[in-house]
């Protein structure tokens, strides 16, 4: 699903809302996430999951064209961990489909 999918999705549920500011809305939501993770915090959605960062040592390796040995220098990563919730729904363990947020279970 690309942005411009999501955008699409949410504007179907809710078709009185200007297309203009869902689009503002998600892209908020973008970049408050990449903020925390900028800033080294840890976002957490409750039964979906959570995004983090992780950090890679140094290490050795090769350049594919050549063969050259090259150092590759230390990163850091986002990480996402899936919650319970997702993924039980990914694996068909539950009943929550596109209700997913929703409290109750049908």
């Amino acid at each position: 699903m690309t942005r411009s999918d999501l955008v699409s999705r949410v504007s179907a549920i809710f078709p009185y809302v200007n297309i203009g500011n869902i689009e503002r809305i998600i892209s908020i939501i973008i970049d408050l996430i990449v903020d925390k993770l900028r800033e080294g915090g840890r976002v957490e959605l409750r039964d979906f999951g959570a995004f983090s960062i992780r950090e890679r040592d140094e290490g050795r390796g090769r350049n594919p064209r050549n063969g050259e040995k090259v150092i590759i220098k230390a990163k850091k990563v986002p990480f996402f961990r899936a919650g319970k919730k997702l993924r039980d729904s990914v694996n068909g363990n539950t009943a929550y489909g596109s209700h997913f947020f929703k409290n109750e279970e049908r």
